[in-house]
Protein backbone atom coordinates (compact mmCIF):
# COMPACT_ATOMS: atom_id res chain seq x y z
CA UNK A 1 0.00 0.00 0.00
CA UNK A 2 2.60 2.28 -0.99
CA UNK A 3 0.61 4.70 -3.53
CA UNK A 4 -2.88 5.06 -3.76
CA UNK A 5 -4.73 3.98 -6.47
CA UNK A 6 -7.09 6.72 -7.79
CA UNK A 7 -8.12 10.04 -6.85
CA UNK A 8 -11.69 11.22 -6.34
CA UNK A 9 -12.43 14.51 -8.28
CA UNK A 10 -16.57 15.78 -8.49
CA UNK A 11 -17.03 17.71 -11.85
CA UNK A 12 -19.65 20.07 -13.13
CA UNK A 13 -19.81 18.45 -16.67
CA UNK A 14 -17.83 15.40 -17.13
CA UNK A 15 -17.70 15.94 -20.99
CA UNK A 16 -15.67 19.01 -20.31
CA UNK A 17 -13.02 16.80 -17.78
CA UNK A 18 -12.56 14.36 -20.58
CA UNK A 19 -11.37 16.66 -23.16
CA UNK A 20 -9.02 17.49 -20.89
CA UNK A 21 -7.79 14.12 -19.18
CA UNK A 22 -7.88 12.27 -22.63
CA UNK A 23 -8.53 14.07 -24.99
CA UNK A 24 -5.46 16.90 -24.39
CA UNK A 25 -3.67 14.54 -21.98
CA UNK A 26 -3.83 11.03 -23.13
CA UNK A 27 -4.92 9.62 -20.54
CA UNK A 28 -6.95 6.28 -21.03
CA UNK A 29 -11.23 5.90 -20.40
CA UNK A 30 -10.56 2.76 -18.48
CA UNK A 31 -15.00 2.77 -17.36
CA UNK A 32 -17.22 5.18 -18.28
CA UNK A 33 -20.87 4.82 -16.62
CA UNK A 34 -23.80 7.05 -17.10
CA UNK A 35 -26.82 7.14 -14.66
CA UNK A 36 -27.84 6.04 -11.71
CA UNK A 37 -24.99 4.38 -9.33
CA UNK A 38 -26.92 2.52 -6.14
CA UNK A 39 -23.61 1.61 -5.02
CA UNK A 40 -21.88 4.91 -5.10
CA UNK A 41 -24.54 6.59 -3.60
CA UNK A 42 -24.93 4.11 -0.92
CA UNK A 43 -21.20 4.54 -0.02
CA UNK A 44 -21.61 8.52 0.33
CA UNK A 45 -24.96 7.93 1.77
CA UNK A 46 -27.05 9.85 -1.32
CA UNK A 47 -29.83 8.71 -3.28
CA UNK A 48 -28.98 6.83 -6.30
CA UNK A 49 -29.96 9.70 -8.67
CA UNK A 50 -28.10 11.97 -7.29
CA UNK A 51 -24.88 10.01 -9.54
CA UNK A 52 -25.23 11.38 -12.55
CA UNK A 53 -21.99 10.55 -14.42
CA UNK A 54 -18.54 9.09 -14.50
CA UNK A 55 -15.47 7.64 -15.58
CA UNK A 56 -12.11 6.44 -14.85
CA UNK A 57 -9.37 7.48 -16.17
CA UNK A 58 -5.41 6.05 -16.00
CA UNK A 59 -2.13 6.29 -17.69
CA UNK A 60 -2.14 3.65 -20.12
CA UNK A 61 -0.85 0.12 -18.42
CA UNK A 62 -0.35 1.66 -14.91
CA UNK A 63 -2.46 0.78 -11.74
CA UNK A 64 -1.99 3.33 -9.45
CA UNK A 65 -2.29 7.48 -9.94
CA UNK A 66 -5.58 7.07 -11.52
CA UNK A 67 -8.70 9.51 -11.63
CA UNK A 68 -12.22 8.78 -10.86
CA UNK A 69 -14.20 11.74 -12.11
CA UNK A 70 -18.09 11.80 -10.86
CA UNK A 71 -20.31 14.25 -12.12
CA UNK A 72 -23.77 14.74 -9.20
CA UNK A 73 -27.09 15.71 -10.35
CA UNK A 74 -27.19 19.73 -9.03
CA UNK A 75 -23.73 19.03 -7.44
CA UNK A 76 -22.55 21.81 -5.00
CA UNK A 77 -19.89 25.06 -4.99
CA UNK A 78 -16.02 23.89 -6.22
CA UNK A 79 -13.87 23.59 -2.68
CA UNK A 80 -11.83 25.76 -4.11
CA UNK A 81 -14.08 28.71 -5.32
CA UNK A 82 -12.19 32.08 -4.49
CA UNK A 83 -9.05 30.15 -2.53
CA UNK A 84 -5.96 31.88 -2.04
CA UNK A 85 -2.68 29.19 -3.17
CA UNK A 86 -2.36 28.94 0.75
CA UNK A 87 -5.97 28.03 1.94
CA UNK A 88 -5.66 24.57 3.43
CA UNK A 89 -7.16 21.62 1.84
CA UNK A 90 -6.22 19.29 -1.42
CA UNK A 91 -5.52 21.86 -3.95
CA UNK A 92 -3.12 20.51 -6.88
CA UNK A 93 -2.82 17.21 -9.51
CA UNK A 94 0.51 17.25 -10.32
CA UNK A 95 0.89 15.92 -13.82
CA UNK A 96 4.35 14.57 -14.93
CA UNK A 97 5.00 15.58 -18.84
CA UNK A 98 7.57 15.21 -20.91
CA UNK A 99 9.28 18.45 -23.30
CA UNK A 100 7.73 21.06 -20.81
CA UNK A 101 8.13 23.78 -23.56
CA UNK A 102 6.12 21.83 -26.50
CA UNK A 103 3.52 20.61 -23.74
CA UNK A 104 2.90 24.21 -22.67
CA UNK A 105 2.82 25.61 -26.68
CA UNK A 106 0.26 22.92 -28.08
CA UNK A 107 -2.12 23.52 -24.47
CA UNK A 108 -1.83 27.00 -25.48
CA UNK A 109 -3.01 26.43 -29.27
CA UNK A 110 -5.70 25.12 -27.87
CA UNK A 111 -6.95 27.79 -25.76
CA UNK A 112 -5.88 27.27 -22.19
CA UNK A 113 -4.27 29.95 -20.02
CA UNK A 114 -1.72 29.28 -17.23
CA UNK A 115 -1.31 31.47 -14.10
CA UNK A 116 2.58 32.09 -15.41
CA UNK A 117 3.63 33.23 -18.04
CA UNK A 118 6.11 30.93 -18.82
CA UNK A 119 7.22 27.59 -16.87
CA UNK A 120 9.89 27.73 -13.62
CA UNK A 121 13.10 26.36 -13.51
CA UNK A 122 14.36 25.06 -9.80
CA UNK A 123 16.89 22.96 -8.42
CA UNK A 124 15.95 21.75 -5.00
CA UNK A 125 18.24 21.41 -2.13
CA UNK A 126 18.52 17.55 -2.12
CA UNK A 127 19.72 18.65 -5.83
CA UNK A 128 16.62 17.26 -7.89
CA UNK A 129 16.16 19.90 -10.87
CA UNK A 130 12.60 20.42 -12.00
CA UNK A 131 10.61 22.09 -14.08
CA UNK A 132 6.64 23.30 -13.65
CA UNK A 133 3.96 25.32 -14.80
CA UNK A 134 0.50 26.00 -13.11
CA UNK A 135 -2.55 25.27 -15.21
CA UNK A 136 -6.07 26.33 -13.89
CA UNK A 137 -8.30 23.85 -14.59
CA UNK A 138 -12.60 23.02 -14.65
CA UNK A 139 -13.90 23.15 -11.03
CA UNK A 140 -11.28 25.90 -9.31
CA UNK A 141 -8.64 22.63 -9.45
CA UNK A 142 -5.00 23.79 -10.00
CA UNK A 143 -3.18 21.37 -12.03
CA UNK A 144 0.75 21.23 -12.09
CA UNK A 145 2.47 20.46 -14.85
CA UNK A 146 5.89 18.90 -13.41
CA UNK A 147 9.35 17.86 -15.39
CA UNK A 148 11.30 16.34 -13.17
CA UNK A 149 14.64 16.38 -15.63
CA UNK A 150 16.40 13.41 -15.77
CA UNK A 151 13.66 10.97 -14.59
CA UNK A 152 12.59 8.39 -16.80
CA UNK A 153 9.12 7.11 -16.86
CA UNK A 154 6.05 6.21 -19.02
CA UNK A 155 4.25 8.66 -20.73
CA UNK A 156 1.06 8.63 -22.71
CA UNK A 157 1.76 9.47 -27.15
CA UNK A 158 0.42 13.49 -26.03
CA UNK A 159 3.51 13.31 -23.17
CA UNK A 160 2.04 13.43 -19.94
CA UNK A 161 1.05 10.53 -17.09
CA UNK A 162 -1.42 10.09 -14.89
CA UNK A 163 -1.18 12.06 -11.41
CA UNK A 164 2.25 12.10 -9.25
CA UNK A 165 1.65 13.79 -6.24
CA UNK A 166 -2.38 15.16 -4.71
CA UNK A 167 -0.97 18.28 -3.30
CA UNK A 168 -2.32 18.64 0.29
CA UNK A 169 -2.13 22.50 1.76
CA UNK A 170 -1.81 21.48 5.97
CA UNK A 171 -1.15 23.93 8.89
CA UNK A 172 0.55 21.51 10.83
CA UNK A 173 3.38 19.44 8.60
CA UNK A 174 4.81 17.86 11.77
CA UNK A 175 1.32 16.18 12.41
CA UNK A 176 1.06 15.30 8.84
CA UNK A 177 4.72 13.98 8.36
CA UNK A 178 3.81 11.57 11.59
CA UNK A 179 0.09 10.23 10.06
CA UNK A 180 2.12 9.16 6.80
CA UNK A 181 5.06 7.87 8.44
CA UNK A 182 3.60 6.03 11.44
CA UNK A 183 -0.21 5.29 10.42
CA UNK A 184 -0.15 5.31 6.64
CA UNK A 185 3.76 3.19 6.95
CA UNK A 186 4.59 5.32 4.07
CA UNK A 187 8.08 6.41 2.59
CA UNK A 188 9.46 10.30 3.05
CA UNK A 189 10.64 10.47 -0.81
CA UNK A 190 10.97 14.39 -0.96
CA UNK A 191 11.90 16.92 2.07
CA UNK A 192 12.35 20.38 1.24
CA UNK A 193 12.03 23.79 2.65
CA UNK A 194 11.41 25.76 -0.88
CA UNK A 195 11.99 30.01 -0.18
CA UNK A 196 13.28 32.77 -1.96
CA UNK A 197 12.48 35.51 -4.77
CA UNK A 198 11.93 32.67 -7.64
CA UNK A 199 9.69 30.30 -5.40
CA UNK A 200 7.66 33.69 -4.44
CA UNK A 201 7.18 34.63 -8.45
CA UNK A 202 6.56 31.03 -9.21
CA UNK A 203 3.60 30.72 -6.61
CA UNK A 204 2.49 33.91 -6.12
CA UNK A 205 3.72 34.66 -2.54
CA UNK A 206 4.45 37.34 -0.21
CA UNK A 207 7.71 38.55 0.46
CA UNK A 208 9.30 36.11 3.46
CA UNK A 209 7.26 33.68 2.69
CA UNK A 210 8.35 29.75 2.49
CA UNK A 211 7.45 26.58 1.81
CA UNK A 212 7.86 23.09 4.00
CA UNK A 213 7.63 20.41 1.49
CA UNK A 214 7.21 16.64 2.17
CA UNK A 215 6.43 13.97 -0.54
CA UNK A 216 4.85 10.47 0.43
CA UNK A 217 4.93 6.95 -1.04
CA UNK A 218 7.12 4.17 -2.22
CA UNK A 219 10.45 4.15 -3.35
CA UNK A 220 10.39 3.34 -6.75
CA UNK A 221 6.74 4.32 -7.41
CA UNK A 222 6.10 7.82 -9.23
CA UNK A 223 2.60 8.36 -9.61
CA UNK A 224 -0.29 7.90 -6.44
CA UNK A 225 1.73 10.20 -4.32
CA UNK A 226 0.77 12.57 -1.49
CA UNK A 227 2.69 15.88 -1.02
CA UNK A 228 2.35 17.72 2.05
CA UNK A 229 3.12 21.76 1.65
CA UNK A 230 2.82 24.04 4.93
CA UNK A 231 3.13 27.58 4.34
CA UNK A 232 5.46 29.62 6.52
CA UNK A 233 4.18 32.79 7.40
CA UNK A 234 1.51 32.50 5.94
CA UNK A 235 -2.35 31.76 7.59
CA UNK A 236 -4.92 30.11 5.40
CA UNK A 237 -8.75 29.38 5.74
CA UNK A 238 -9.65 25.62 6.59
CA UNK A 239 -11.41 24.49 3.50
CA UNK A 240 -10.84 20.66 3.74
CA UNK A 241 -14.62 20.28 5.24
CA UNK A 242 -15.91 21.44 1.81
CA UNK A 243 -14.21 18.22 0.08
CA UNK A 244 -17.17 16.25 0.64
CA UNK A 245 -19.80 14.92 -1.91
CA UNK A 246 -21.72 16.68 -3.63
CA UNK A 247 -19.06 19.49 -3.84
CA UNK A 248 -16.39 19.71 -6.98
CA UNK A 249 -13.04 19.44 -6.74
CA UNK A 250 -10.77 17.26 -4.72
CA UNK A 251 -12.63 14.98 -2.63
CA UNK A 252 -10.62 12.16 -1.74
CA UNK A 253 -7.69 9.66 -2.33
CA UNK A 254 -8.48 5.40 -1.96
CA UNK A 255 -6.01 3.05 -1.55
CA UNK A 256 -5.95 -0.82 -2.01
CA UNK A 257 -4.83 -3.40 0.23
CA UNK A 258 -4.32 -7.06 0.65
CA UNK A 259 -4.92 -7.01 4.50
CA UNK A 260 -7.62 -4.64 5.82
CA UNK A 261 -7.77 -6.61 8.68
CA UNK A 262 -3.65 -6.08 9.69
CA UNK A 263 -4.31 -2.56 8.69
CA UNK A 264 -7.34 -1.65 10.72
CA UNK A 265 -5.09 -3.69 13.90
CA UNK A 266 -2.35 -0.99 13.28
CA UNK A 267 -4.86 1.43 13.18
CA UNK A 268 -6.12 0.64 16.55
CA UNK A 269 -2.77 0.24 17.88
CA UNK A 270 -1.76 4.24 16.65
CA UNK A 271 -5.05 4.72 18.24
CA UNK A 272 -5.79 6.54 15.08
CA UNK A 273 -9.97 6.81 14.27
CA UNK A 274 -11.69 4.90 10.84
CA UNK A 275 -14.96 3.88 10.35
CA UNK A 276 -16.38 1.15 8.50
CA UNK A 277 -18.10 2.00 5.34
CA UNK A 278 -18.93 -0.98 4.56
CA UNK A 279 -19.07 -3.54 0.96
CA UNK A 280 -19.57 -2.04 -2.32
CA UNK A 281 -19.53 -2.48 -5.97
CA UNK A 282 -17.90 0.37 -7.28
CA UNK A 283 -16.01 1.62 -10.66
CA UNK A 284 -12.53 1.51 -9.23
CA UNK A 285 -13.25 -1.75 -7.17
CA UNK A 286 -15.23 -3.85 -5.76
CA UNK A 287 -14.40 -5.19 -1.91
CA UNK A 288 -14.72 -3.77 1.65
CA UNK A 289 -14.15 -0.16 2.39
CA UNK A 290 -12.89 1.75 5.50
CA UNK A 291 -12.79 5.65 5.75
CA UNK A 292 -10.06 7.38 7.80
CA UNK A 293 -8.69 11.22 8.11
CA UNK A 294 -5.28 12.60 7.95
CA UNK A 295 -4.96 15.55 11.08
CA UNK A 296 -5.21 18.15 8.63
CA UNK A 297 -8.71 16.54 7.33
CA UNK A 298 -7.89 14.70 3.95
CA UNK A 299 -10.52 11.78 2.64
CA UNK A 300 -8.33 8.40 3.02
CA UNK A 301 -10.45 5.38 1.68
CA UNK A 302 -8.41 1.87 2.05
CA UNK A 303 -10.47 -0.91 0.49
CA UNK A 304 -9.62 -4.99 -0.23
CA UNK A 305 -11.00 -6.23 -3.30
CA UNK A 306 -13.46 -8.92 -2.71
CA UNK A 307 -12.59 -8.99 0.88
CA UNK A 308 -15.30 -10.72 2.90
Amino acid sequence: MTAWTHVTVSVADLDEALDLWSGHFGLEIVARRDGDDADLARYWSLAPQEIHRQALLATPQASTGMIHLVEFDQPDSAVRDGAEVFDLCPKNLDIYVRDMPVRIDELKQAGMTFRNETFSEVTAPDGTRFREIHLPAHDAINIVLLEVLGKEMAFTPQGYAGVGPVITIVDDALSERAFYANVMGLDVLNDNILDGPEIEAMIGLPKGAALDVSIWGGEGESLGQVEVIDYRGIEGKDLFPLATPKHRGILQITYKTRDLQGFTESLDAAGHHWTEVGRFDLMPGAGRYIRLQSPAGLVIDVFQPGSD
